[in-house]
Parts: C-alpha cells; structure tokens; sequence
C-alpha cells in the first residue's frame, strides 16, 4: 500500500543523509516536500502539518544541526514521529477476566468484516484459544452461510439462531452457549449498511448493552482514503470503539487513511489485513510499519512468517542432508514451495532493509513469482532419478523437460547451473561448520541454519 509514499519519502531523506552539514533551511524544505508527499497519499491535512511542526523542531534544534551525521538524525527523528503517529507501541487484544472474552465486530457492508471475524478466529486459536463465532447478521443474503462456510475454513466453532430470530437474541444465547460450553472467545458478526444510519447505530447499541464485549472493533477499509476516516470518527462516537482492523493493505492505495486514523479518532489500530487469505491477518505494528514505510525493512515480522510457515523437524532433516552433501533438486523444489508459503515475493523484499530501492532497479528482472511457477515446473518435469542426479542430465533430457515444462533449453541449464553452484556453497558452509564444531570452546556446536 505504501509503496509510492515510501519511495518519495525515501528520496526526500537520501537528500539529507549524504550531506555533512545541515541548515535551518536544509531542514525547512525537506519538511516541505515531505508534507506535499503525504498529502498526496491522503493523509488528513492537520495530521500531516501537526506531524511536519513536530518533526522541524525536533531536527532544528542543536542536537541535529552541530551532529556529525546530521542526516542520519533527522531520518531517526522522522521514524519516531511516524510511530507515535501510527500509535506508537503495539495495542493488543484484551481479554475479560472471566471467559469468554466477547469481540464485537462493527463495520459498513462490503469492508470485510464476516471475513475478519474468520480471521481474527484463526489467529486466536493459532494461540491456543478457542473461539465461537456468532452469526447475527440476519440482512445481507448468504451471510450467515458466507460465516459458515468460513467457520468450517478455519475450523472455528459456528453459532446461529437463522435469520428469523432478532440479532440482540442470537448475541444474547451465543454468550450463553459461549459460558456452557467453555469457549474462550465469543467473536459476534454483526449487519453493516451501505452507509451508517439510525436503524444500523441502535442494533449495534442494543447488542452491545446486551453481551458487553471487552473489544468492540471497527473492520474499515482502509483503500477508502479519508472516507474511512469519516466512518471511523462517527462509528467511535456511537460506539467508543476499542479498536480498529484495517482491511486491504495489501492494496496499491495511497494508504493515507492508516497513517491518519489513529491520530484522527485516537482509537488504536490492533490489525492489518494483507491479503484475502484467511491466514492473512497480521497484529499492528507501529513502529514496524514505520521502518518499513522509510525503506528500513521489518526483519522481525519476516522472522515471524518464517517460523510460522517452516517444519522444524522437516528443518533438522534438511540441515542432516545438507552437510552430508545429499541435496538434491526434490529437496529444493521443497524450500521453494515453502517460501512461496511466506507470501508473494515483492511483500518479502519490503520487509528487507533497503530493499525498495532494489525492487526499482529489479523491476525488469525475472525476481516474481512467475520465475518460481517455471522453477517449479522443470523440476516436475524431470524423472524422480534425474531430481536426485543432476548430472545425468544431457542434451536430450533437457529438451525433454523444456518441452514438458513449456520452458527453453536455456532457462532448464539456467536452472541447473544455479543449482550446482549453490551446491558448491553448501559444501563450504558444510566444512567451515564442521571445524568449528571441533575448534568450538567447550564442545559447543557451530550453527549451521541454511534456508531456516
């Protein structure tokens, strides 16, 4: 989402970090440029000229202007205003002193609040919970089978009265199924409008007297622009919202509704969704998203992906064969596919440091996911012996998996070139690894952790 603010606010700051001195001025016309980028990016206009005020004083003072590295300073000052802009530290979800803990989900028709309500399930029971959702909108066609459907996804336990029955009931025997049966979350999807109306404010009112959620969380779009803004100041005024879930950052928006919307209303972001995959819900991070917004990179959340997505045991294994020399194409098509699994590969590079640069100078190399789909498939295309022997590979059997793979003979010795040479790399890890294990003080073994 940030993609195009990111690459200009970097642009603006590389000015200011090559230099060895800074003036006053210097300093004035950067904030003026960022200021100009941000409000092409749709981010409120006070929040935008509040955040620049608090940025110039901070870099024109002493400790900037007389320090070795000026630019450096203003780029760390900058960061740190973004986060306290973004919200600062992390806000979690609460949870009730006595289960369940019940969630209320709010939002207009069409922000992608049933699908939220799903994922937020799946995320609570990948940490150990166990969640109930709750069908109560009766309205919208095929909702509550849209809730169904998505239960049995996520494999989340399903509540619903029908649609014959009024919401504020259903909640209402929800909580109690919820307390009988010993459910640790009780997440209620409720009917959105088209646009916020009396009817809409009163039900949600009704249901929140009724079940007195810990969390009332607004599901916003946040490719909406300032319009989400809108809808969250007047959702929070009626509800005194506990939290807000931003839908669609995965878009190519100017994302200036996220960086204005918890300044705006002061209700914190607590998640992000970046994809329509129901796995695709990240806890908000402020200080992350700022470092990746200044092309910092977010090393800790690709961190995060990856122990979530790679087999330790599958791990173990994999390190065994590596340093006894015995990898072959088929446990490479493995590690590719579990990447793949971490997500598309343009999101991965945004999370490396300094990485969006390279992503423009990249942008006509063969670095996507395509280049993975032909990857993959002049591996499928070999025999099981050939995946294990390279190098039985000849001009025939190359141009039998070209064809099979809808590949050139090129891109298969392309492939297998690359393949060798990481070979040749491994071999070296593998003999540098195994004399510190016998040079290690104290019997202590040297890491070795290629593709983990």
């Amino acid at each position: 989402m940030f993609e195009g603010l990111a690459g200009r606010l970097q642009d603006t700051l590389s000015k200011l970090r090559g230099r060895g001195k800074l003036s006053e001025a210097d300093v004035n016309e950067a904030m003026k440029e960022i200021r100009r980028h941000l409000i092409e990016a749709d981010v409120n206009f006070k929040v935008a000229k509040d955040f620049i005020e608090k940025v110039r004083v901070r870099a024109v003072g002493s400790e900037v202007l007389t320090s070795l590295t000026p630019g450096q300073q203003v780029v760390k000052i900058v960061d740190e205003e973004l986060t306290q802009l973004l919200g600062g530290a992390q806000s979690r979800l609460e949870q009730s002193p006595q289960a369940p803990t019940v969630v209320l989900m709010v939002g207009l028709q069409g922000a992608g609040k049933t699908t939220h309500a799903a994922k937020l399930a799946m995320h609570l029971q990948k940490q150990g919970k166990y969640p109930l959702l709750v069908a109560c909108d009766i309205y919208r066609p095929a909702a509550i089978e849209q809730l169904r459907v998505l239960a049995e996804t996520t494999r989340s336990a399903f509540f619903s009265l029908g649609d014959q029955v009024s919401p504020v009931k259903i909640a209402a025997e929800a909580l109690a199924h919820a307390k009988t049966h010993g459910y640790d979350y009780v997440i209620v999807d409720t009917a959105g409008r088209l646009h916020i109306d009396e009817a809409l404010m009163g039900e949600l009112q009704d249901i929140r007297s009724t079940v007195h959620p810990t969390e009332t969380l607004l599901v916003v779009d946040a490719a909406t622009g300032q319009d989400a803004v809108t809808v969250a100041e007047s959702f929070h005024r009626q509800l005194e919202l506990t939290g807000l879930i931003l839908s669609r950052m995965d878009g190519d928006t100017r994302g200036g509704a996220a960086l204005s919307i918890r300044a705006v209303t002061g209700c914190p972001v607590k998640f992000i969704g970046t994809g329509e995959k129901v796995d695709q819900l990240e806890p908000f991070y402020p200080d992350r998203l700022a470092s990746r917004i200044l092309g910092m990179g977010d090393v800790l959340t690709l961190i995060e992906k990856a122990q979530s997505v790679f087999d330790q045991d599958q791990a173990k294994v994999l390190e065994k064969k590596m340093m006894a020399g015995d990898f072959t194409l088929d446990l490479f098509l493995d590690q590719l596919q579990q990447v793949r699994n971490l997500g598309p590969l343009d999101q991965l590079m945004g999370l490396l440091p300094g990485m969006g640069k390279m992503k423009k100078q990249l942008s006509g190399a063969n670095i996507d996911d395509k280049q993975i789909n032909r990857v993959e498939a002049i591996i499928r295309s070999m025999t099981p012996k050939e995946r294990n022997n390279y190098k039985l590979m000849d001009y025939n059997r190359k141009m039998r998996i070209a064809k099979g793979s809808g590949t050139s003979i090129q891109e298969v010795n392309r492939l297998l070139r690359q393949f060798e040479e990481m070979l040749k790399m491994m071999k070296q890890f593998s003999g540098m690894s195994q004399k510190m294990m016998k040079k290690g003080k104290k019997g202590k073994k040297a890491p070795f952790m290629p593709f983990r």
